[in-house]
């Protein structure tokens, strides 16, 4: 049971980021009239500070700090790949998401969807992409419910039976309201309550860790010792070599997937500049050592002796935490976490709805719709993700969003070709695309769910199996149909469908020909 300290410091958080919601629409506020770019983009005014705020609450999302953490707890070195799979993506992020906003904001594109559709002159590979990231994104939406759950019943927040649902329904209830008045500017003023929370409780939870445990020395032995290890060199803190593929596939496979989601594209569209998107991928490594002290947390939790349950290694940090710290500190913790899912889940179901919108509901359903009948749907479709990923969460077992989002990240990889390859190159044909697309999908879906839903599957090779990431081996079967597709439909002389480097009129916002507002 939570103690009075504990909970009070919890709600004043909680609080603290309702209140911050309904202050949403004084960030920037804007004199146009309804866009998607306003709502769904924050009119693209976003300065380097909210960016980065944004930005990083958007990609660090609450089940990150809550899985990575419980990875190590339960495998050791393994889960440190998200350390460099997020440093990775700084220089990633520093090209190819200024070099997509520039092409974006000069096009008037609102989605990767758009890029494609603009890029190439082919609606059905517009519409997969877009499919595709709504797709990878509702499970990872659904896993922002299930870190809340698991910190909260770890810490004795999250009540029994109908009293827990209530409480995960009120804390949606109050992010779904801001989004849907707001759209990114809800999310992106409650980042830097995250930011706050997020670097202040783990700086003190980490300082006391290693006071009460007796530094970082006798907290890595004691974790070796209780993971089997025998002595240093043969610690399961290390990697083993057969261990390093699989290792460095998966960081590099996610952090290739991970700028394709849509979300973290909405984030960055958001940005006001081209310079401003580098400036923050230069900033973004402070939150990657923010992740690397997460996961610090999960051998602490191992040295410590916590007991986590079984299949339930995301509880270890929480359950570290009430055990060993103050219930000031325990409440902030938690209510870091719990703000630190509502910023990622908000941008989520903003990001879903655009896609929906842009790429199937104007594109095949409603081709005249107004900018103001697009932001209506939009929002509609928004609340709708959020109610849908409450209820997944309560209607399915917690492993299966974990092994749909699995599967997300395998997806969302294979639109890489169409959108981060498009940027520099014409050259692949939109069929080719769709047809390595549609292989890279089977392929890795067929990959994860062989090895019984795990991501790291075996390949036979002439040395033996070498364990890698699906999402590399699939993202290589798609390429390879690419570039070979390309090649013999160029010799047949097949037609690309069109050279088009706008959307059609019906997706463009269309301005006032003397104040330059969107009109309706």
């Amino acid at each position: 049971m939570a103690d009075g300290a504990m909970t009070a410091t919890f709600l004043a958080v909680i609080g603290g980021a309702s209140l911050l919601a309904v202050t949403a629409r004084r960030l920037r506020p804007s004199d146009r009239l309804p866009s998607l770019d306003g709502w769904a983009l924050a009119d693209r005014s976003l300065g380097p500070g909210w960016t980065w705020l944004l930005l990083g609450g958007t990609i660090y999302t609450a089940y990150t700090f809550t899985a990575v953490p419980g990875l190590a707890y339960g495998n050791g070195a393994p889960a440190f790949f998200a350390v460099p799979y997020t440093v990775i993506v700084c220089p990633l992020a520093f090209v190819l998401l200024s070099r997509l906003w520039s092409v974006a904001r000069r096009h008037g594109y609102v989605t990767a969807a758009d890029f494609v559709r603009g890029r190439y002159g082919s609606p059905p590979l517009a519409l997969v992409v877009a499919l595709t990231g709504i797709l990878a994104t509702m499970p990872y939406l659904a896993l922002q419910l299930l870190g809340i759950r698991a910190v909260l019943a770890a810490g004795g927040l999250y009540p029994h039976g109908a009293a827990g649902d209530l409480l995960m329904v009120a804390l949606f209830a109050g992010l779904a309201v801001a989004t849907y008045r707001h759209g990114l500017r809800a999310p992106a003023v409650i980042a830097a309550l995250k930011a706050v929370a997020v670097f202040v409780s783990l700086t003190a939870v980490c300082w006391l860790v290693l006071r009460r445990l007796g530094g970082p020395g006798a907290v890595f032995d004691g974790a070796g010792r209780a993971l089997g290890g025998t002595d240093a060199a043969h610690s399961p803190l290390l990697l083993t070599a057969e261990q390093q593929p699989a290792y460095a596939t998966l960081a590099l496979g996610s952090a290739l997937a991970l700028l394709m989601y849509p979300h973290v594209l909405t984030a960055g569209f958001a940005a006001d500049t081209s310079r401003t998107l580098r400036k923050v991928s230069v900033g973004l490594p402070a939150w990657t050592a923010l992740l690397a002290l997460f996961g610090f947390l999960g051998i602490a939790a191992l040295a410590a002796g916590v007991r986590a349950p079984k299949g339930g290694a995301e509880a270890a940090v929480p359950m570290l935490v009430e055990r060993l710290m103050p219930g000031p500190v325990a409440g902030l913790v938690f209510g870091a976490i719990v703000v630190g899912a509502l910023v990622p889940a908000a941008v989520m179901s903003i990001a879903a709805a655009t896609s929906f919108v842009r790429n199937v509901y104007v594109e095949y359903v409603h081709p005249t719709a107004t900018p103001k009948r697009q932001v209506r749907i939009a929002k509609a479709v928004s609340l709708t993700a959020k109610v849908g990923a409450v209820a997944f969460v309560f209607g399915l077992r917690d492993q299966d969003a974990i092994n749909l989002q699995l599967l997300g990240g395998v997806w969302i990889l294979q639109i890489f070709p169409a959108v981060a390859v498009g940027l520099y190159t014409r050259w692949l044909h939109p069929r080719a695309l769709l047809a390595g697309w549609a292989v890279g999908m089977v392929t890795g879906t067929y990959l994860v769910v062989r090895e019984g839903f795990s991501s790291i599957v075996p390949l036979e090779l002439g040395a033996g199996p070498l364990e890698v990431y699906a999402g590399v081996a699939a993202l290589l079967l798609n390429l390879t149909v690419a570039v070979t597709g390309t090649g013999v439909l160029s010799l047949l002389g097949v037609a690309r469908g069109g050279d088009a480097t706008d959307l059609p009129s019906r997706l463009m916002p269309r301005r006032h020909p003397e104040t330059g507002a969107n009109t309706p």
